[in-house]
């Protein structure tokens, strides 16, 4: 579904664009990513909307299948990249999980701001934006996923989330889409 409108009170929630995630292999070039994160950063600052920056710090304890990377990071790998231009009155939340919902206090601090709709983009797709668009739709916000804000390590986990999980969750569209309706809403709101 393309994107309709923005709430009065929406926030947008930048997922894991750390410079950790800088040469992780990817569907699409994450400077591409970063840069479109950045743009839609500060049109909802410029809007005085919240920007929330997500960071990861770890991962669930739980055994997998999947054979985890046994690297010690270096010092700077959760640091938020340059391109997002952190502000003093940005969220910052470090998640240990997949999803920056859990326990981390974002539901809280969204509610506390009346927030009542994310925009969400990051990385990865099928991973830590597909797990936070589902908490957020399962908390009751109005989700909008910026599709071309978003890349995975796998190109099937990104199609799979953009193309099948994503409509279910709430509406999609492009960065370019998402500012046009942030530009239109905003400006009925000022009349």
């Amino acid at each position: 579904m393309p994107v309709t409108t923005l709430d009065p009170r929406t926030a947008l929630v930048i997922i894991d664009l750390q410079k950790g995630m800088r040469n992780v292999p990817a569907a699409h070039p994450v400077e591409e990513i970063f840069a479109r994160a950045g743009e839609l950063a500060a049109a909802f600052r410029s809007y005085r909307l919240p920007v929330v920056l997500v960071n990861v710090m770890g991962g669930a304890p739980g055994r997998t299948d999947f054979k985890r990377p046994s690297m010690i990071p270096p010092p700077d790998w959760a640091e938020l990249v340059p391109e997002l231009d952190a502000q003093p009155d940005d969220l910052k939340i470090t998640k240990y999980r997949w999803g920056a919902f859990h326990d981390t206090g974002l539901h809280q601090r969204l509610q506390e701001l009346g927030v009542t709709q994310v925009v969400l983009a990051g990385i990865s797709t099928s991973i830590g934006v597909e797990t936070t668009a589902r908490a957020a739709y399962e908390h009751g916000y109005n989700v909008t996923l910026a599709v071309d804000a978003m890349t995975d390590s796998n190109p099937a986990g990104h199609e799979n989330s953009v193309k099948i999980i994503f409509p279910r969750l709430g509406e999609t569209g492009t960065v370019a889409e998402i500012l046009t309706v942030l530009k239109a809403t905003r400006g009925a709101q000022a009349q």
